[in-house]
Protein backbone atom coordinates (compact mmCIF):
# COMPACT_ATOMS: atom_id res chain seq x y z
CA UNK A 1 0.00 0.00 0.00
CA UNK A 2 1.25 2.89 -0.77
CA UNK A 3 -0.42 6.63 0.02
CA UNK A 4 -0.17 9.53 -2.32
CA UNK A 5 -1.36 12.93 -1.72
CA UNK A 6 -5.07 11.95 -0.32
CA UNK A 7 -5.28 8.80 -2.24
CA UNK A 8 -4.14 5.31 -1.22
CA UNK A 9 -2.94 2.85 -3.81
CA UNK A 10 -3.51 -0.79 -3.09
CA UNK A 11 -2.33 -3.54 -4.96
CA UNK A 12 -3.96 -6.77 -5.52
CA UNK A 13 -2.26 -10.15 -5.67
CA UNK A 14 -3.93 -9.93 -9.81
CA UNK A 15 -1.10 -6.79 -9.37
CA UNK A 16 -4.23 -4.11 -10.22
CA UNK A 17 -4.00 -1.04 -8.67
CA UNK A 18 -7.15 -0.17 -6.34
CA UNK A 19 -7.04 3.34 -5.75
CA UNK A 20 -9.19 4.82 -2.14
CA UNK A 21 -9.31 8.47 -1.63
CA UNK A 22 -8.84 8.49 2.14
CA UNK A 23 -11.20 10.86 4.44
CA UNK A 24 -9.82 14.13 6.19
CA UNK A 25 -10.72 15.33 9.22
CA UNK A 26 -12.98 17.83 8.08
CA UNK A 27 -15.47 15.37 6.61
CA UNK A 28 -15.17 12.91 9.81
CA UNK A 29 -15.53 15.80 12.01
CA UNK A 30 -18.78 16.45 9.99
CA UNK A 31 -19.75 12.51 10.31
CA UNK A 32 -18.65 12.40 14.07
CA UNK A 33 -21.12 15.21 14.95
CA UNK A 34 -24.10 14.31 13.21
CA UNK A 35 -23.57 10.80 15.15
CA UNK A 36 -23.32 13.02 18.46
CA UNK A 37 -25.98 14.84 17.96
CA UNK A 38 -28.72 11.28 16.90
CA UNK A 39 -26.58 9.59 20.12
CA UNK A 40 -27.27 11.98 22.15
CA UNK A 41 -31.30 12.53 20.92
CA UNK A 42 -31.78 8.82 22.04
CA UNK A 43 -29.49 9.24 25.18
CA UNK A 44 -32.41 11.92 26.03
CA UNK A 45 -35.48 9.95 24.65
CA UNK A 46 -34.46 7.04 26.76
CA UNK A 47 -33.47 9.19 29.75
CA UNK A 48 -37.38 11.03 29.68
CA UNK A 49 -38.76 7.41 29.42
CA UNK A 50 -37.15 5.98 32.33
CA UNK A 51 -37.70 8.65 34.36
CA UNK A 52 -41.34 8.50 33.82
CA UNK A 53 -41.51 4.55 33.77
CA UNK A 54 -39.11 3.53 36.71
CA UNK A 55 -41.16 5.72 39.60
CA UNK A 56 -44.48 4.36 38.34
CA UNK A 57 -42.99 0.69 38.76
CA UNK A 58 -42.49 1.43 42.76
CA UNK A 59 -46.08 0.91 42.89
CA UNK A 60 -45.59 -2.64 41.70
CA UNK A 61 -42.24 -3.42 44.46
CA UNK A 62 -38.55 -2.37 44.30
CA UNK A 63 -37.41 -5.42 42.46
CA UNK A 64 -39.35 -4.47 39.26
CA UNK A 65 -38.03 -1.05 39.74
CA UNK A 66 -34.54 -2.36 39.92
CA UNK A 67 -35.29 -4.35 36.90
CA UNK A 68 -36.06 -1.43 34.87
CA UNK A 69 -33.50 0.72 36.48
CA UNK A 70 -30.99 -2.32 35.82
CA UNK A 71 -32.43 -2.17 31.78
CA UNK A 72 -32.06 1.36 31.73
CA UNK A 73 -27.93 1.32 32.27
CA UNK A 74 -27.67 -1.69 29.72
CA UNK A 75 -29.39 0.18 26.85
CA UNK A 76 -27.35 3.44 27.56
CA UNK A 77 -23.83 0.99 27.79
CA UNK A 78 -25.03 -0.51 24.04
CA UNK A 79 -26.05 2.89 23.36
CA UNK A 80 -22.59 3.99 23.71
CA UNK A 81 -20.34 1.07 22.55
CA UNK A 82 -22.63 -0.54 20.12
CA UNK A 83 -23.79 2.74 17.96
CA UNK A 84 -20.95 2.95 16.25
CA UNK A 85 -19.70 -0.62 15.86
CA UNK A 86 -22.94 -1.71 14.87
CA UNK A 87 -23.70 0.63 12.24
CA UNK A 88 -20.13 0.05 10.43
CA UNK A 89 -20.08 -3.57 10.91
CA UNK A 90 -23.68 -3.77 9.28
CA UNK A 91 -24.18 -1.33 6.63
CA UNK A 92 -20.70 -1.11 4.57
CA UNK A 93 -18.75 1.03 7.08
CA UNK A 94 -21.67 3.48 7.29
CA UNK A 95 -23.38 5.45 10.24
CA UNK A 96 -25.99 7.86 9.59
CA UNK A 97 -23.33 10.53 10.06
CA UNK A 98 -20.79 9.14 7.50
CA UNK A 99 -23.95 8.54 4.99
CA UNK A 100 -24.03 12.26 5.18
CA UNK A 101 -20.33 13.01 4.88
CA UNK A 102 -20.29 10.60 2.47
CA UNK A 103 -17.20 8.33 3.89
CA UNK A 104 -17.29 4.61 5.21
CA UNK A 105 -15.13 2.38 7.31
CA UNK A 106 -13.17 -0.29 5.04
CA UNK A 107 -10.34 -2.18 6.11
CA UNK A 108 -6.84 -1.89 4.80
CA UNK A 109 -7.02 -4.60 2.20
CA UNK A 110 -10.14 -2.94 0.39
CA UNK A 111 -12.93 -5.49 2.25
CA UNK A 112 -15.37 -4.06 4.42
CA UNK A 113 -14.75 -4.58 7.99
CA UNK A 114 -16.62 -7.09 10.45
CA UNK A 115 -17.98 -6.58 13.44
CA UNK A 116 -15.08 -7.99 15.45
CA UNK A 117 -12.71 -5.18 13.63
CA UNK A 118 -15.78 -2.44 14.14
CA UNK A 119 -16.00 -3.22 18.08
CA UNK A 120 -12.01 -2.88 18.71
CA UNK A 121 -12.00 0.44 16.41
CA UNK A 122 -14.65 1.82 18.66
CA UNK A 123 -13.38 0.65 21.76
CA UNK A 124 -10.30 2.63 21.58
CA UNK A 125 -12.32 5.96 20.99
CA UNK A 126 -11.88 6.68 24.62
CA UNK A 127 -8.58 6.98 24.23
CA UNK A 128 -8.51 8.94 20.80
CA UNK A 129 -11.06 11.20 22.73
CA UNK A 130 -8.65 11.91 25.34
CA UNK A 131 -7.54 14.66 26.67
CA UNK A 132 -11.38 16.60 24.77
CA UNK A 133 -12.58 17.05 21.74
CA UNK A 134 -10.60 13.71 20.15
CA UNK A 135 -7.12 16.12 20.71
CA UNK A 136 -5.15 12.71 20.63
CA UNK A 137 -7.61 11.16 17.19
CA UNK A 138 -6.65 14.38 15.36
CA UNK A 139 -3.15 14.63 16.06
CA UNK A 140 -2.77 11.00 14.98
CA UNK A 141 -4.63 11.46 11.58
CA UNK A 142 -2.19 14.36 11.10
CA UNK A 143 1.17 12.26 11.61
CA UNK A 144 0.10 9.09 9.93
CA UNK A 145 0.25 8.48 6.19
CA UNK A 146 -2.99 6.94 6.13
CA UNK A 147 -5.17 9.35 8.35
CA UNK A 148 -5.94 6.58 10.59
CA UNK A 149 -6.68 7.35 14.42
CA UNK A 150 -5.31 5.21 17.23
CA UNK A 151 -8.83 2.98 16.61
CA UNK A 152 -8.27 2.64 13.27
CA UNK A 153 -4.60 1.64 13.50
CA UNK A 154 -5.71 -0.66 16.37
CA UNK A 155 -8.36 -2.65 13.72
CA UNK A 156 -6.51 -2.32 10.44
CA UNK A 157 -9.50 -0.19 9.38
CA UNK A 158 -8.96 3.27 6.98
CA UNK A 159 -11.86 5.81 6.31
CA UNK A 160 -12.48 6.35 2.64
CA UNK A 161 -14.75 9.24 0.66
CA UNK A 162 -17.16 7.92 -1.34
CA UNK A 163 -16.47 8.75 -4.72
CA UNK A 164 -19.37 10.71 -6.25
CA UNK A 165 -20.89 9.37 -9.67
CA UNK A 166 -22.55 12.41 -11.68
CA UNK A 167 -25.93 11.76 -12.63
CA UNK A 168 -27.06 11.00 -16.20
CA UNK A 169 -28.15 13.58 -18.31
CA UNK A 170 -32.02 13.18 -19.22
CA UNK A 171 -33.11 14.84 -22.50
CA UNK A 172 -36.27 17.35 -21.12
CA UNK A 173 -38.01 16.41 -24.17
CA UNK A 174 -37.82 12.58 -24.01
CA UNK A 175 -37.15 11.50 -20.27
CA UNK A 176 -34.30 9.36 -21.99
CA UNK A 177 -30.31 9.57 -21.85
CA UNK A 178 -29.53 11.89 -24.93
CA UNK A 179 -27.92 10.24 -27.46
CA UNK A 180 -24.30 10.41 -28.17
CA UNK A 181 -25.12 9.55 -32.05
CA UNK A 182 -26.24 13.19 -33.29
CA UNK A 183 -25.70 13.88 -36.63
CA UNK A 184 -23.46 16.61 -35.24
CA UNK A 185 -21.33 14.44 -34.16
CA UNK A 186 -20.43 12.27 -36.57
CA UNK A 187 -19.45 14.96 -39.12
CA UNK A 188 -16.05 16.04 -39.26
CA UNK A 189 -15.32 19.45 -37.59
CA UNK A 190 -11.98 21.44 -38.33
CA UNK A 191 -8.62 21.02 -36.19
CA UNK A 192 -7.80 23.17 -33.59
CA UNK A 193 -11.50 24.32 -33.61
CA UNK A 194 -13.17 24.06 -29.63
CA UNK A 195 -15.74 20.89 -31.43
CA UNK A 196 -12.62 18.96 -32.29
CA UNK A 197 -11.23 18.56 -28.93
CA UNK A 198 -11.83 15.55 -26.29
CA UNK A 199 -14.60 16.77 -23.94
CA UNK A 200 -12.51 16.66 -21.27
CA UNK A 201 -9.62 18.97 -23.02
CA UNK A 202 -12.64 21.49 -23.26
CA UNK A 203 -13.57 21.07 -19.99
CA UNK A 204 -10.20 22.11 -18.76
CA UNK A 205 -10.13 25.09 -21.49
CA UNK A 206 -13.19 26.68 -20.36
CA UNK A 207 -12.08 27.05 -17.20
CA UNK A 208 -7.75 28.19 -18.05
CA UNK A 209 -6.80 24.28 -17.21
CA UNK A 210 -3.91 22.73 -18.32
CA UNK A 211 -4.98 20.18 -21.16
CA UNK A 212 -1.66 17.92 -20.37
CA UNK A 213 -1.46 17.04 -16.58
CA UNK A 214 -4.63 18.84 -15.63
CA UNK A 215 -5.51 21.63 -12.78
CA UNK A 216 -3.40 21.09 -10.15
CA UNK A 217 -5.19 19.11 -7.55
CA UNK A 218 -7.66 17.71 -9.57
CA UNK A 219 -8.98 14.41 -9.27
CA UNK A 220 -7.36 11.58 -10.70
CA UNK A 221 -9.74 11.09 -14.00
CA UNK A 222 -9.95 14.36 -14.52
CA UNK A 223 -6.05 14.11 -15.50
CA UNK A 224 -7.08 11.58 -17.92
CA UNK A 225 -7.54 12.58 -21.98
CA UNK A 226 -9.47 9.93 -24.25
CA UNK A 227 -10.09 10.65 -27.47
CA UNK A 228 -13.74 11.79 -28.25
CA UNK A 229 -14.88 9.62 -31.51
CA UNK A 230 -13.43 6.53 -29.54
CA UNK A 231 -15.70 7.16 -26.70
CA UNK A 232 -18.90 8.35 -29.23
CA UNK A 233 -18.39 4.42 -30.13
CA UNK A 234 -20.10 3.49 -26.27
CA UNK A 235 -23.88 3.64 -25.34
CA UNK A 236 -26.12 4.88 -22.44
CA UNK A 237 -26.24 1.25 -21.49
CA UNK A 238 -22.29 1.20 -21.19
CA UNK A 239 -22.43 4.03 -18.86
CA UNK A 240 -24.89 2.24 -16.97
CA UNK A 241 -22.81 -0.85 -16.00
CA UNK A 242 -20.01 1.90 -14.70
CA UNK A 243 -22.12 3.81 -12.55
CA UNK A 244 -23.55 0.25 -11.07
CA UNK A 245 -20.06 -0.33 -10.37
CA UNK A 246 -19.22 2.68 -9.31
CA UNK A 247 -22.46 2.62 -6.42
CA UNK A 248 -21.00 -1.30 -5.83
CA UNK A 249 -17.49 -1.39 -5.48
CA UNK A 250 -17.01 -0.43 -1.74
CA UNK A 251 -19.64 -3.11 -0.91
CA UNK A 252 -17.19 -5.97 -2.65
CA UNK A 253 -14.13 -7.52 -1.81
CA UNK A 254 -10.90 -6.48 -3.26
CA UNK A 255 -10.72 -9.41 -5.38
CA UNK A 256 -13.81 -9.07 -6.95
CA UNK A 257 -13.73 -5.59 -7.35
CA UNK A 258 -10.20 -5.52 -9.43
CA UNK A 259 -11.35 -8.45 -11.23
CA UNK A 260 -14.68 -6.95 -12.29
CA UNK A 261 -13.05 -3.17 -12.96
CA UNK A 262 -10.76 -5.36 -15.23
CA UNK A 263 -13.43 -7.23 -16.81
CA UNK A 264 -15.08 -3.92 -17.73
CA UNK A 265 -12.70 -2.09 -18.93
CA UNK A 266 -11.75 -4.71 -21.28
CA UNK A 267 -15.05 -4.57 -22.85
CA UNK A 268 -14.79 -0.81 -23.10
CA UNK A 269 -11.57 -0.84 -24.74
CA UNK A 270 -12.56 -3.79 -27.18
CA UNK A 271 -15.55 -2.46 -28.29
CA UNK A 272 -14.82 1.39 -28.77
CA UNK A 273 -10.50 1.34 -29.52
CA UNK A 274 -9.74 3.12 -26.37
CA UNK A 275 -6.83 2.28 -24.18
CA UNK A 276 -5.85 2.53 -21.03
CA UNK A 277 -2.86 5.66 -20.56
CA UNK A 278 0.53 4.66 -18.86
CA UNK A 279 0.40 4.89 -15.13
CA UNK A 280 -3.06 5.17 -14.82
CA UNK A 281 -5.18 2.11 -12.96
CA UNK A 282 -8.26 0.68 -14.39
CA UNK A 283 -10.82 2.36 -11.88
CA UNK A 284 -9.26 5.94 -13.05
CA UNK A 285 -9.71 4.95 -16.44
CA UNK A 286 -13.34 3.95 -16.00
CA UNK A 287 -13.98 6.77 -14.33
CA UNK A 288 -12.51 8.98 -16.98
CA UNK A 289 -14.34 6.91 -19.13
CA UNK A 290 -17.57 7.70 -17.55
CA UNK A 291 -17.18 11.42 -17.26
CA UNK A 292 -15.97 12.31 -20.31
CA UNK A 293 -18.82 10.17 -22.09
CA UNK A 294 -21.56 12.36 -20.22
CA UNK A 295 -19.29 15.83 -21.14
CA UNK A 296 -19.18 14.30 -24.80
CA UNK A 297 -23.31 13.88 -24.69
CA UNK A 298 -23.65 17.41 -23.46
CA UNK A 299 -21.53 18.67 -26.42
CA UNK A 300 -23.24 16.84 -28.68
Amino acid sequence: MEPVGDQLNIETPELVSIELPLAGVGSRFIAILIDYLIWGAAFVLLAVIAAIIIPALHFFGGVSANWAAGIFFLIVFLLQWGYFALFEAFDHGRTPGKIVAKIRVIHQSGRGINFVEALARNLVRFVDYLPGFYAVGVIAIFISKRNQRLGDMVAGSLVVRDREVDAPRWSQNSGRPLSLYSPAAAQPVPPGSPQSRGPQEAAFASWGGQTSSGPWGAPPHLRVVLPAPALAKLSASDLEVLEGFFARRLDMDLTTRAALASRIAQALCAKSGLTIPPDTSIETFLEAVAHQFRELGRMS
